[in-house]
């Protein structure tokens, strides 16, 4: 497999958008959404950050290129909301009901997943293949470390914030909506758009316009999974 060229400079590092994370931690009520979600975020960054500390990743200047230009896009949509903008489809439902008392830390917490890994993960790649000069392909074993990672982060999340006990959840409402969302499908389909992106990249038309579909569809989904539901 080729490998990407050296990243400029100018990418910040994980450090970088780890301290902002850690900042907005600390700064939002634990119950607010948005809060629910950026911890979860946080700890998979910490987790990235450490496999890369460890020589996990087969090509460290990737990983950081596609680590980094990820997290931008989440950090993106916070600073659009603070600042008083429209947050990108996908982020909408999360910043709409982030206070609302009928929805559940998980839901705010898988909500949150499916846009930055529905919209987000697929516009990074394209992000990172530009910064590098490189292709999608070059950026796979990455991208799948980085999947690895989230698909058993979100396990531990459904365990840690699934409410009641085992045998009350298959009555619980909330199993039901949830079950009908799957981050490794949501992986799978992510990688599908950034190739197709790609591929459309001389095309900036209909690369804007099926980007703003992903980006209304990912919307869609984060709202059904922040219905609000009765204790």
């Amino acid at each position: 497999m080729a490998h990407c060229e050296q990243v400029p400079t100018a990418v910040r590092s994980v450090d970088t958008v780890l301290t902002r994370m850690r900042a907005l931690d600390a700064a939002l009520p634990a119950r607010d959404g948005v809060a629910v979600f950026n911890r979860v975020y946080l700890t998979v960054t910490e987790a990235v950050d450490r496999h890369i500390d460890d020589g996990r990743f087969p090509d460290v200047r990737s990983a950081i290129a596609l680590d980094v230009r990820f997290a931008e896009r989440y950090l993106a949509a916070v600073d659009a909301v603070e600042d008083g903008r429209r947050p990108p489809a996908c982020w909408r439902p999360l910043f709409q009901f982030r206070r609302h008392p009928g929805v559940r830390p998980l839901q705010f917490a898988l909500a949150g997943i499916n846009a930055h890994i529905g919209h987000d993960l697929a516009l990074a790649v394209v992000d990172t293949c530009r910064t590098l000069g490189c292709e999608p392909v070059d950026v796979e074993d990455e991208f799948d470390r980085v999947g690895d990672l989230l698909v058993t982060l979100e396990e531990r999340v459904r365990e840690e914030l699934m409410p009641g006990p085992d045998l009350l959840q298959i009555a619980d409402p909330l199993t039901h909506l949830l079950g009908s969302w799957s981050l490794e499908r949501a992986r799978d389909a992510t990688w599908a758009a950034a190739r197709a992106l790609w591929a459309l990249r001389r095309l900036p038309d209909v690369a804007g316009e099926f980007t703003e579909r992903l980006d209304a569809a990912v919307g869609f989904a984060g709202r059904m999974l922040l219905t609000p539901l009765p204790d």
